[in-house]
């Protein structure tokens, strides 16, 4: 029996070794490996590891987030914030942020795939987000900050 942790391990190794560039790619990939997997697991093991689908020359295939661009990364959270955050909220030495339901972990791993400064970590929940902010960080001018790329200033 393998366990979620070392699958998501082998996808990962997958995706930064070959190109990979279906869901379904990776569930028969598995099936070789002898792990069954289904395409809604693999979904949600892509979505954890935080895998994006990039055009790389001249095709389409999912990469690890050490593999993307800091412009992309960026690019992706603003979207990300404008889609699909409805409240920043400032509390103590986080900021919670409120999504609709089911998308809260996508938000989180592009806030961690950005790499910010002012940003410690995350916890995600259904439509919750935890942001722990760096020593020192204020909370209400990073708060300012997402506002801003959230509405694209």
């Amino acid at each position: 029996m393998t366990s979620k942790t070392q699958r998501q391990r082998m996808i990962a190794d997958w995706l930064r070794e070959h190109r990979v560039g279906s869901q379904e790619e990776v569930v028969g990939r598995l099936s070789l490996a002898g792990i069954a997997a289904t395409q809604a697991t693999v979904s949600r093991d892509l979505l954890e590891l935080g895998a994006v689908k990039l055009k790389r020359d001249g095709s389409i295939r999912y990469v690890m987030p050490d593999q993307v661009e800091p412009g992309h990364a960026a690019a992706k959270l603003d979207r990300l914030l404008a889609e699909w955050v409805d409240a920043i909220i400032p509390a103590g030495n986080l900021l919670v942020l409120k999504t609709p339901p089911g998308s809260a972990n996508l938000v989180a791993n592009a806030l961690d795939a950005a790499g910010l400064d002012e940003v410690a970590g995350t916890l995600a929940g259904d439509d919750t987000i935890f942001v722990a902010l760096a020593d020192g960080t204020n909370p209400h001018a990073v708060a300012e900050m997402l506002h801003r790329r959230r509405a694209g200033a």
